[in-house]
């Protein structure tokens, strides 16, 4: 697909995690979006099976969201969140703690995933600080986790592009072992058999750090960017038995498994187990203006509230905490959610969504897929001595076919937005086997 430039220089905007060089030479532009498609600079229509990048869960150009945005823009465009509020923040944070699971009963805003995992992080070490136990500074991630690209994410994460450029990272920081094995699990269907075993990796690091020294663990409930690497069948449940047992809280990262993704409106409602914090963003407002939104539980809060009430009780929060724009955005997201029942959509589509991508199986270089909800991977067989290559073609091939996909590493990711059809999820998936049938 040949797009049109109608602008003099591409070379100021330095994209992020793109290949610039090769963008820039044969870009891809976007110009118009639509329920399921985007509209290209010259005029084509692309199936949308990312929901843009995990984010647009109510498909695009939603009446109540724009019509929003465009009244609060009129209404009140910006208010400071320091010692002062408005009233969309305050209404939207009540709106969520109706739906999230129960306990998580009091949010803070961010403005990112990333900046949500920060606050989580340093939530988690000043909770253990304010109770008297500041013994307890490590934080303990997992090994291909994705938490952001901030400091604190990229060092309880464990992707290793995004590590190795930048230095030591926070200090007192360690992993888990991943849940990936092709080997004993591959084309399983949602949840793995084998791999409960893997969360008793985190009794080998109490035994080597000691518990009273660990602040939190964070985990996404599926790891969504290094390739949708799922939990295996009671992984998760003991995680949380073992924080419990030791004192440690647990953190989800539901940046991108949260609004819908799984099926249920959070994981916990999908698996049954409750985090002590949540973290989300992406779905919170459909991708249309940033934010994000960090849940704890009423224990963590009320440790904080304490001491002379003049004085502040925390001291963190962004410029743009609840922005009057993005809780304008929220609100509508969360009505559009709610009009159209987007948040267990994923549920009624899942087992026609899992045939239809297992139905890949065979094709060449296939050598795995995985599915949960309205999530898929189809992990292909790296060229010898050049990682990502075959991957990155079939992007390229697909979006010359009309569809939109992500690829990580040697992983085409799919997570289309809530609103799909079965019709839009057979085009997706014969687009698919043409491109892999295509494939060096």
């Amino acid at each position: 697909m040949n797009v049109s430039i109608k602008t003099n220089n591409l070379d100021a905007f330095w994209m992020p995690f793109t290949a610039n060089r090769q963008f820039k030479k044969n870009p891809r532009m976007f110009v118009g979006a639509d329920r399921m498609h985007y509209t290209t600079s010259d005029g084509c229509k692309v199936l949308d099976g990312t929901a843009g990048l995990w984010c647009v869960n109510a498909g695009h150009n939603r009446p109540k969201i724009v019509e929003a945005i465009q009244k609060q823009a009129a209404e009140l465009d910006y208010a400071p969140a320091f010692q002062m509020g408005h009233p969309k923040a305050f209404e939207f944070a009540s709106r969520l703690v109706a739906i999230t699971p129960p306990g998580l009963d009091h949010v803070m805003f961010t403005n990112s995933g990333s900046e949500s995992v920060e606050t989580a992080l340093k939530t988690a070490l000043a909770y253990h600080r304010v109770k008297g136990d500041g013994s307890r500074f490590r934080l303990i991630g997992r090994e291909r986790g994705y938490h952001g690209v901030n400091f604190g994410g990229i060092s309880v994460g464990g992707i290793v592009p995004n590590r190795k450029m930048f230095g030591t990272l926070l200090t007192g920081v360690d992993h888990l072992r991943h849940t990936h094995d092709l080997e004993r699990n591959a084309y399983t269907r949602e949840m793995p058999e084998h791999g409960v075993e893997l969360a008793d990796d985190l009794e080998r690091l109490i035994g080597l750090h000691d518990a009273s020294t660990i602040a939190a663990v964070i985990v996404e409930p599926v790891a969504g960017s290094t390739g949708v690497l799922l939990p295996p069948k009671g992984y998760l449940q003991r995680l949380r038995q073992l924080c419990d047992q030791h004192g440690i809280l647990l953190i989800f990262d539901e940046v991108i498994t949260g609004f819908g993704r799984l099926g249920a409106p959070f994981a916990p409602d999908y698996f049954g187990v409750v985090p002590d914090i949540m973290v989300t963003a992406k779905g919170l407002t459909n991708g249309v203006i940033p934010m994000g939104a960090v849940f704890v539980k009423s224990e963590i809060h009320d440790a904080f509230m304490n001491g002379p009430e003049h004085l502040i009780e925390f001291f963190h929060g962004y410029t743009y905490s609840g922005n009057p724009m993005a809780s304008a955005a929220g609100l509508a997201t969360l009505e559009t959610y709610q009009d159209e029942g987007l948040l267990t959509r994923g549920a009624e589509l899942s087992s026609y969504w899992e045939d239809a991508l297992h139905s890949l199986k065979g094709l060449p270089h296939v050598i795995d897929i995985r599915n949960v909800g309205l999530i898929g991977a189809i992990e292909l067989e790296p060229i010898a001595g050049e990682p990502t290559k075959r991957a990155f073609s079939a992007f390229l091939d697909a979006y010359d076919k009309g569809v939109l996909i992500r690829t990580t590493g040697d992983i085409i990711a799919l997570s289309p937005p809530l609103i799909i059809e079965k019709q839009d999820i057979d085009v997706l998936v014969d687009t698919l086997k043409g491109v892999l049938k295509a494939l060096d």
